[in-house]
C-alpha cells in the first residue's frame, strides 16, 4: 500500500498495513524545529499520517457543512479528510500555510469532496465574519464548527513569556474561538455541533507552556458554559483534549532535542498520528453523540486518566 501522499517519502519504517509499530523506546521523529507558528506540515520528517485508508465513511455527515479552523494541517487536516469521507463539505480557515492548505484541498477533491480555503487570522473578528459570509455564500448553511487552530510557545518560566507572546496566544486560542463561534451561532440549527480543541496539558499543567495551558483551560470553561446555554436549542458543544500527536505545532514549539521523547510518558509509551484522533471528530459532529454535550474527550494514550 502506497502511503507517500499521506506523509512523504522520508517516513520511518514503523508502518504495518495502516498501523504504526511501536516499542517502549520508539521515537516518533528525529530532532527538528521550525521557526514560525503554527508550523508547516510539508517541512516535517516524517510527514504526519492524516488518513486511514481503511476508514470507509457511511454518510454520517452527508451534505453537512463543516468549518475546521486550522484544517490545512495536523489534527485539522485529519478532521477535514474524515469529514469529507462521511459526506460533508469542508471550509478551512487557515493562517498563511498555503502549501499545506492546497495539498489538503487537493487530497479532499481526490476523495470527491468539496473544500473552501480561506486565508486569514482568526484572532481578527472581521476575518471570522468573512469566514461565515463566504461559507454561506458557497454552501448555504453551517452545521458543524471545529475550533481547532492554535499556537503554543515553549518558555522555561513565567518571566520568559513576553507580553506580546501572551497576547498572541490568548488572541488566537481564545479570542478566535469566541469570535468565530459568535458569528456562526445564528446559523446553527437543532442537531448542530460545536467542537473545541483543548489539550492534555491543561489537565497535568505542562510547566513550559504556561500561557498555552491557560488558554486551553479557558477552552474547557467556554465549552461547559456554552453547552448548558445551548442545550435546550439542541446544539451540542464538546471539547477534545489530545495528548501528543505528531503535528506541525510540535516542531514549531519545542526545542529540537525534545522532539524524539514527546509522547513517551503515556501509558502506551508513544505519541500518535493525526488519523488516530479523526474518528473522535466524527463522533462529536454526528448524531452518534446526540446525548453528549459539555464533555471533554481525552485521547492521550493513557497519559492522563480519570
Amino acid at each position: 500500500m502506497d502511503f507517500d501522499y499521506h506523509f512523504g517519502n522520508e517516513a520511518y519504517k514503523y508502518f504495518d498495513d495502516f498501523g504504526i509499530k511501536y516499542t517502549k523506546y520508539c521515537k516518533m521523529a528525529p530532532m527538528q524545529s521550525q521557526s514560525n507558528q503554527p508550523g508547516k506540515e510539508f517541512l516535517m520528517t516524517p510527514r504526519p499520517v492524516f488518513d486511514n485508508p481503511k476508514y470507509l465513511g457511511s454518510g454520517k455527515l452527508k451534505d453537512k457543512v463543516v468549518i475546521v479552523t486550522g484544517g490545512d494541517s495536523g489534527l485539522g487536516r485529519a478532521a477535514s479528510v474524515i469529514f469529507v469521507k462521511e459526506g460533508a463539505n469542508v471550509v478551512i480557515p487557515y493562517y498563511n500555510e498555503h502549501e499545506d492548505a492546497n495539498e489538503t484541498k487537493e487530497y479532499i477533491e481526490k476523495l470527491g469532496g468539496k473544500c473552501l480555503l480561506l486565508s486569514g487570522d482568526i484572532s481578527d473578528k472581521n476575518f471570522c465574519k468573512y469566514v461565515v459570509e463566504k461559507t454561506l455564500e458557497t454552501f448555504g448553511r453551517i452545521d458543524v464548527l471545529v475550533n481547532n487552530a492554535g499556537v503554543q510557545y515553549q518558555a522555561d518560566c513565567l518571566s520568559d513569556i513576553s507580553d506580546e507572546q501572551f497576547d498572541r496566544t490568548m488572541k488566537v486560542n481564545v479570542y478566535g474561538m469566541f469570535y468565530l463561534t459568535k458569528e456562526v451561532l445564528p446559523y446553527l440549527e437543532k442537531g448542530s455541533s460545536i467542537i473545541n480543541l483543548s489539550s492534555i496539558t491543561t489537565f497535568y499543567g505542562e510547566p513550559q507552556l504556561i500561557d498555552y495551558v491557560t488558554t486551553k483551560g479557558a477552552v474547557v470553561g467556554f465549552t461547559r458554559s456554552l453547552a448548558r446555554n445551548l442545550a435546550l436549542k439542541g446544539i451540542r458543544v464538546n471539547a477534545i483534549a489530545p495528548g501528543f500527536f505528531w503535528t506541525p505545532l510540535q516542531p514549531a514549539c519545542w526545542v529540537e532535542e525534545k522532539i524524539p521523547s514527546l509522547g513517551s510518558n503515556s501509558a502506551m509509551a508513544r505519541g500518535a498520528m493525526p488519523y488516530e484522533l479523526a474518528p473522535t471528530f466524527v463522533y462529536l459532529a454526528s448524531d452518534d453523540s446526540s446525548y453528549v454535550t459539555g464533555q471533554v474527550i481525552h485521547n492521550n494514550g493513557g497519559e492522563v486518566m480519570g
